[in-house]
Order: structure tokens, then sequence, then C-alpha cells
């Protein structure tokens, strides 16, 4: 078929017109499918996440674009097993979150990018039925509160070991432990130095040393933890904690190089930030119970500058930091289960 020069102007105006039609609906279709809440992370001192407060709903994609208009930060959302996100300035990077329980989630900075770190963070509030509702983050029936402990009181161990208490050897004397020793709530509840007296009391410990009772009390520690958990633990520990407490747990992490020395006595100087104690020091760490720590991981150090951890980890999670710490003043590996 000849094609004449009126009939191919013709074509080529109605192609024209048109383009001029799809080009914008193909644009907004572009728009949608890259669609997504914008979030632009900003250290906290400059106002951390922004926007800080989304919403989603149970079962539908949550699509995020971030970006960071300073330094590396890291994003990543509590009780959620979405993978971490690096987000590098200047640069986009993409996510998409599905919740299968509705309730308040928490997302925040993985990464140490500044003195007030721990203060990035924001909430996701995840709708669906409430009959499902996600347990939110909260301390209201935290261990520190049905045992009516005070976590900001002083709690220098009355007695410590000569050296570090081991818990394979502590094994050897399992036959001599009271069933209470065993017991889970004897674990929360008490130091391992109010557990160690308690020991040194019994009868049946009578013919023991001083150390062999501390070597028992590292075994029961022991008893409430897996090398899967520590070593689980070691990396939150790492990635959270390591800037404040420091590599070895000494108190001297990057981040509290400016603050004031530990005191016992924080609150008489009016909850200022203060540096972390030296979890090596045996009167520091065997002076706490595990409820104790629970409760300071869960609440935050309320004005001393330790943040609250409640709304990032699992109970599991927590369960293995608080196991974690002791790691600093007792050899927890190689302790065999047995049954006194």
């Amino acid at each position: 078929m000849i094609v004449t020069k009126a009939r191919l102007a013709r074509i080529l105006v109605i192609l024209l017109l048109a383009g001029a039609v799809l080009i914008p609906i193909g644009g907004r279709l572009s728009s949608y499918v890259m669609a997504g809440v914008e979030i632009r992370g900003r250290t906290a001192e400059q106002g951390g996440w922004t926007p800080s407060h989304l919403a989603a709903q149970v079962g539908e994609p949550l699509e995020l674009r971030l970006t960071s208009d300073d330094v590396v930060h890291g994003f990543a959302v509590g009780r959620h097993d979405a993978p971490e996100v690096e987000v590098a300035p200047g640069k986009w990077v993409t996510t998409s979150l599905v919740f299968d329980q509705p309730g308040t989630y928490t997302f925040y900075c993985t990464r140490w990018c500044g003195p007030g770190h721990w203060r990035m963070r924001g909430t996701i509030e995840v709708s669906g039925d409430p009959e499902d509702e996600y347990p939110e983050a909260s301390v209201s029936f935290a261990r520190y509160i049905r045992f009516g402990i005070d976590i900001d009181a002083p709690i220098p161990a009355d007695v410590v070991p000569d050296a570090r208490p081991v818990a394979s050897r502590g094994a050897e004397w399992v036959d001599r432990l009271p069933v209470y020793a065993l017991e889970a709530d004897t674990y929360w509840r008490h130091s391992p130095a109010e557990l160690w007296q308690r020991l040194r009391d019994e009868p049946a410990q009578a013919e023991l040393s001083d150390m062999e009772i501390w070597d028992l009390v590292a075994w029961i520690w022991a008893q409430q933890t897996t090398a899967e958990a520590l070593s689980h633990a070691e990396g939150l520990y790492a990635r959270e904690g390591a800037a404040a407490h420091g590599e070895a747990g000494q108190g001297d992490g990057v981040m509290v190089e400016d603050l004031s020395p530990y005191s016992y006595d924080f609150r008489e100087d009016g909850h200022r930030a203060i540096r972390p104690p030296d979890l090596t020091i045996f009167a520091h760490t065997l002076g706490a119970s595990p409820a104790r720590l629970e409760g300071k991981m869960l609440r935050g150090g309320m004005g001393t500058g330790m943040p609250a951890y409640g709304a990032i980890y699992t109970p599991e999670e927590i369960e293995a930091l608080v196991a974690y710490l002791y790691t600093y003043v007792m050899d927890l590996d190689a302790a065999p289960t047995a049954t006194p």
C-alpha cells in the first residue's frame, strides 16, 4: 500500500498526540512503582530520622526509601526479622517491610553515629485485627517490678572471689546443691554474690572452699544460657553496647570519653549522664542480679545515658545479653548440664 505524504503526516500527528497522553501516564506509573515513604537520616543532634512516625497495615508491604544527609547510618526494626539496611550519605536505598502482627514497632540506627546515637529512633504503628495484637514493648511485667527491685539502688557485692569463677570446675560439686539453687527464680532474684552467701551457709557446702562455691555459682549461671545464645549476645553487644561500655566491658567506650566516671551515688547528683560501670570489676557485676540487669536494658538508665532496649530486642535476646554480661567476671563455657 502506497502511503501518501498527507496520510503519513496524519499518522505522525496521531502518534505525537498519543505520546503526549501516554508519557505523563507512564511517568505517573513509574512514580507509583518507585513510590515509598522517603526517610532521611541525620544524627540525633540534627533531628534523627525524618519522618519518625510511620503507619502500616498487617500483611501489606511498607515500602521505604532511605538516605542520609550526614554520616553512615544503619536502619533496622526492633522485634522484626527484616535485615539491617546501610544508609549512606547522598545515596538512596530501598527496603520493604511486611508485618504479620499489629502493634507498635520501633526502628532505630544501628551505627554509632554520634553521642546521641541511641536517640535515633522512630515508631511504626501497624494496624490489624485487635484480637491478634502484638505484645507492646513494656516493662509493666518485668521481673524487677514483680520482685520489687530498685534497679537504681547501689549494688556493690559484699563478697567477691579471689579469681574468676569457672563453671566447668563447679560441675564437680553439683550433687551438693539444694533444690532451690536450680530454680529459675533463684537465678533471676539473686546476684551471684547473694547466692554465694546463701550457699556458703548451707551445711552441705561446709567442706567446700570459698572458691569452690564460687565455681558452683558459675555453674548455676551457665545453666541459664547456651553457647549459641552467648555468641548471639556478643554480636549484639559489639553493635550496640561496645561504643559505651567498651569492647572489653571496662566502661571506656569511645562515646563516653567525655562523661564523668561511674558513681554509685549518681542519683544524688541529679541523674547526670555518666560513664557505664566497669563490668570486669567483681564488685560491680557480681553484685547485680539478672533481674536488675534485665530491668536496666528494658527501661534504660533514667538520665544516666543508658538507652532502653525493650522495644528493640526480643525477650530472648535480652535474656542472652544478661547472661553475656556475666562472662566479664565468670567463665561460663564448657559447663556440662547435670542433675544433682
